[in-house]
């Protein structure tokens, strides 16, 4: 980790001395953006780095023992991690105990404190070393006891009517104590090994962690080149939008605009519409009033006639007779029906309002509104032209402010410090490789010693399984104990052999047990618990726990200044989510590269610049003078003073006073009642007259009376309107001019404003996208935590697991050579070959 903190203070060194030539660049525009781009800029993915160290271990079947122990420390030490006893204790003695302070209220209260958190511990270790002083002098009285034939050292067994099963206990509980030992032996020996096959994988996190390290270095400029590249894209977006400025600016000012222009031209194109239909419904006027007028002269014509016929044919003798008189009187009664009915000859002239229209539709109306639509529509145009310098300077500033920012990644010396930092860690990896050898060498001294302490306990083990092995093989039941054979005898001396050395080896195993279980148990509990779940970095960062004028550790050996709210337990956290050293460090605090950045991108001359763009849309003219007289003159051509209801009540009228068609079919059912004969024929022949009299002329006319009627009524409804419609045109065309010379220039800040707000919004996602990067992409410090990981899990798991685990074994074979040692004595009675016995007469020795 120290390596990382080196690399640290070399990058953060010249970092900071700029901090105070960039203060004066915190003019930050900020508070004008609105961070709500038109479009969303893509930056690319920042170059990344994938880390080898898996800073992981699962210990296998071991793990069972290793669980074990936890939960026999547990039992031993069940009270939690003592964070505020400790902080306490080096703020209390941070300069050391000196002379009767020790006896000072807080101390002894620190002091009691201790040996409450403690007391499993020194009960454990007061026991043990009560068995280190006492099995020796046991031991040795033991010996003198027996030699002394005292303490069953007397060669003579007495006979004992239930021996045999005794023997047979004493046998069996020697055995399940032995079991036993093998298997505490055996767990002592796979933590002994389990520290020599993982001191082996120390090295393969060595290698990651140092690979880890270099790859951080060698990406790190890599990162930050490419962070000062992507200025690039926002600067390419702006310079984009900045061509387009007419089409973007232009274009949102026509948008607000023509919601009110486009209506209005709209209007006075209608007009142009209007006046067409005007003219047309006065030509068709003029058209129809004089086909009505030649037809009803001819009409008329056909009609006397017609009349005139039918009455010579009613005058025929035919018509005298009684029936047919009755008839021929009705017909004759009907003949005043066959007369026009509406007179278009004497209806207004339309000629002086029609000449009147053609005089105004000699300008073109249509063409002076596409001006004013053309005028309108060059807005995009005329935004660019005025434009146009302030896109020049803009463009200058930004590659002035891209310049700047590069320039600004290379003043540093990033990479040679990197470089150096390279270098080191080869040169370290190098020395660390060195010391393999004596490592191994080391390692290999302490797996013999280990074995060399196991074996002891494994001797025992071996003189009882043969002791047990000779004895109960060479035992003979009906042999006496002074007749018992060599094999039996050696069974019994060697138990008596495992007895020897339990005395003289329990001793110097339990000093084993005991010291390993002091110290191992203590880092397990005060060390490797409290890394495990990061309590003990709580206790680093206590503020002033270092020192009484330090508030916090880390920013004080890092920066020079301990009142940084910067926390041990924040940066692993940081770097173990694999975020940026920039905000696992904050070192925002001493290098703010933000606020360089704002002060770069949002410079005060780009503001001045945008908030002096004006649009000015006084040029535009939407209808020209001659369009407005020329409505005017629309609504003077006389359309309004034509006698529009004269015209109505004549087309009302129809052409003829009765239907013709409906006048021949009555009179051809009028001569089908009379006798056939000429009479008869001559009458519907006059009715077939009538019909072609209806369908050559009449017909005609009443198709030129429609036409005259829906030209009156269009005429008469524009009549109406027209003077109001005119007015109305004209008032807002005036109102929109108006609105352009006079108020455009708030539409025109206001579209401003939202172009300006969205192209500082490019450089707001620039901005905020270096500074995401920057807090958990850029020089992702994941190897810092690994290494600590890494530490937890060499130190804890590899060596103190298995060091708690071998005094573990150990320890259970040291208490259990207590009770071999009794069986062993115990059982060794009934094997050896006694001296003297115990003489019975038979009567007696039957009884047994």
């Amino acid at each position: 980790m120290w390596w990382k903190v080196g690399l640290v203070l070399v990058m953060c060194s010249g970092l900071t001395s700029s901090e105070a030539r960039e203060g004066h660049r915190d003019l930050s525009p900020r508070s004008m953006m609105l961070r709500v781009p038109v479009e969303t800029l893509d930056f690319g993915f920042v170059p990344s780095v994938v880390y080898e160290t898996h800073a992981y271990y699962e210990p296998g079947p071991i793990g069972v023992l290793f669980h074990t122990v936890h939960a026999f420390l547990y039992v031993v030490q069940p009270n939690p991690f003592p964070k505020d006893l400790i902080v306490k204790m080096v703020q209390q003695n941070m300069g050391g105990i000196k002379g009767n302070d020790y006896k000072k209220p807080q101390n002894v209260v620190l002091l009691l404190q201790a040996i409450y958190y403690e007391l499993g511990f020194i009960v454990l270790t007061a026991l043990g070393v009560i068995f280190v002083l006492f099995v020796p002098i046991v031991g040795l009285c033991f010996c003198v006891c027996r030699c002394c034939e005292n303490c069953g050292g007397e060669m003579h067994q007495r006979q004992k009517k239930n021996g045999d099963c005794l023997r047979g206990f004493y046998m069996a509980t020697l055995i399940t104590t032995s079991v036993f030992l093998a298997v505490g032996v055996m767990v002592a020996y796979a933590a002994n090994q389990n520290i020599t096959n993982q001191i082996k994988s120390t090295r393969r996190f060595v290698s990651t962690n140092i690979r880890d390290l270099k790859s951080f270095a060698n990406y790190t400029p890599a990162q930050i080149d490419y962070l000062s590249a992507q200025y690039t894209t926002a600067k390419n977006k702006v310079l984009s939008d900045l061509d387009n400025i007419g089409t973007l600016l232009g274009g949102q000012i026509h948008n607000q605009l023509e919601r009110e222009v486009v209506p209005a031209l709209d209007n006075a194109l209608r007009m142009t519409t209007a006046m067409r239909e005007s003219k047309e419904a006065l030509e068709s006027v003029t058209t129809s009033l004089e086909i009505l007028q030649e037809g009803t002269g001819r009409l008329q014509d056909s009609l006397q006639s017609e009349r005139a016929s039918l009455s010579n044919t009613l005058n025929d003798p035919a018509c005298s007779n009684g029936d047919v008189t009755h008839t021929c009187n009705s017909i004759r009664g009907t003949l005043s029906q066959l007369a026009l009915s509406a007179n278009f000859h004497g209806l207004p002239e339309v000629e002086a309002p029609l000449a009147n229209l053609d005089a105004v539709l000699k300008t073109d109306l249509s063409n002076i509104v596409q001006k004013g639509y053309s005028s309108f529509n060059d807005t995009p145009r005329l935004v660019r032209e005025q434009t146009k310098e302030i896109v020049s300077e803009v463009k200058g500033l930004l590659d002035k402010s891209g310049g700047e920012i590069i320039g600004f990644t290379k003043m540093f010396p990033l990479e040679p410090a990197l470089e150096n930092f390279t270098k080191f860690l080869t040169e370290s990896q190098k020395n660390i490789e060195a010391y393999y050898p004596q490592i191994d060498q080391l390692d290999f001294y302490r797996w013999i010693g280990c074995v060399v302490i196991c074996c002891m306990v494994v001797l025992v083990l071996a003189f009882n399984f043969l002791g047990l092995l000779c004895g109960s093989c060479g035992y003979d039941k009906n042999a006496t104990p002074t007749t018992r054979g060599c094999l039996s005898n050696t069974g019994g001396n060697l138990l008596m052999a495992s007895v020897g050395f339990s005395f003289i080896f329990s001793w110097v195993l339990m000093g084993v047990v005991v010291t390993s279980f002091v110290v191992g148990g203590n880092i397990e509990k005060l060390v490797c618990e409290p890394l495990a779940n990061r309590q003990i970095f709580k206790i680093i960062d206590t503020p002033y726990m270092v020192h009484p004028a330090k508030k916090n550790f880390l920013p004080g050996m890092l920066f020079q200044d301990p009142n940084i709210d910067l926390t041990v337990g924040s940066m692993y956290r940081d770097c173990y989510e694999n975020n940026g050293l920039y905000s696992a460090l904050q070192l925002e605090t001493k290098f703010n590269f933000n606020k360089f950045l704002n002060a770069t991108v949002y410079n005060p001359e780009l503001t001045k610049i945008f908030n002096s763009v004006n649009v000015d849309l006084k040029g535009m003219f939407l209808l020209e003078q001659e369009g407005k007289n020329h409505l005017v003159d629309f609504a003077n051509t006389g359309i309004g003073d034509i006698d529009y209801q004269a015209y109505l009540t004549e087309v009302n009228k129809g052409v003829t006073v009765v239907d013709l068609l409906s006048y021949a079919n009555e009179l051809e059912a009028q001569a089908d009642q009379l006798p056939r004969g000429a009479l008869e024929n001559a009458l519907k022949g006059h009715a077939s007259s009538i019909r072609q009299i209806h369908k050559e002329q009449v017909v005609p006319m009443e198709q030129a009376m429609g036409t005259l009627s829906q030209s009156i009524k269009l005429l008469q409804k524009t009549s109406r309107e027209l003077p109001i419609k005119v007015t109305n045109v004209l008032n807002a065309i005036e109102a929109v001019e108006y609105l352009i010379a006079n108020n455009a220039s708030h539409v025109v800040k206001q579209e401003t404003d939202k172009f300006i707000k969205n192209i500082m919004g490019y450089f707001s996602q620039y901005t905020e996208w270096v500074k995401h990067s920057l807090e958990m992409e850029v020089a992702q410090c994941k190897p810092i935590s690994n290494i600590i990981d890494s530490l937890e899990i060499v130190a804890c798991s590899f060596i103190v697991d298995s060091v708690n685990t071998f005094w573990f074994g150990l320890g259970g074979c040291c208490l259990l050579l207590i009770p071999s040692i009794i069986m062993s004595v115990k059982l060794a009675k009934f094997y050896r070959r006694m001296d003297t016995e115990d003489v019975f007469d038979d009567e007696i020795w039957q009884l047994f």
